[in-house]
This record gives structure tokens, C-alpha cells and sequence, in this order.
């Protein structure tokens, strides 16, 4: 479950170096990856503290 945290911040810090680099495109791609990997981290996380 860790990983996808860690993934989720190194997609979030390729976004931002991305978009200072002015690659949007690359940076909004990134940024969607990371947002995902949150979430589902998040769903993760809930479903094993209920069980």
C-alpha cells in the first residue's frame, strides 16, 4: 500500500516539473495518474480498517 503513495508523489513531482518545463500536456497526464493512485490508495485503505 505503500507503493502507491510513493508512486502517486513521484507522479505528482514529474507533473510539477512538467509543467515549469512547460510540457502541459505531459504535466495534466501525470497529475490524472497521481490523482488516481490516491484514490485508490484511499479506497485500500478504508476497505482494510473495515476488515
Amino acid at each position: 500500500m505503500a507503493d502507491l503513495i510513493g508512486l502517486a508523489i513521484f507522479f505528482l513531482v514529474l507533473a510539477l516539473v512538467f509543467f515549469i518545463l512547460g510540457a502541459r500536456g505531459i504535466a495534466g497526464f501525470s497529475m490524472e495518474i497521481a490523482k488516481w493512485l490516491v484514490i485508490i490508495f484511499v479506497v485500500v485503505a478504508i476497505v482494510t480498517f473495515l476488515l
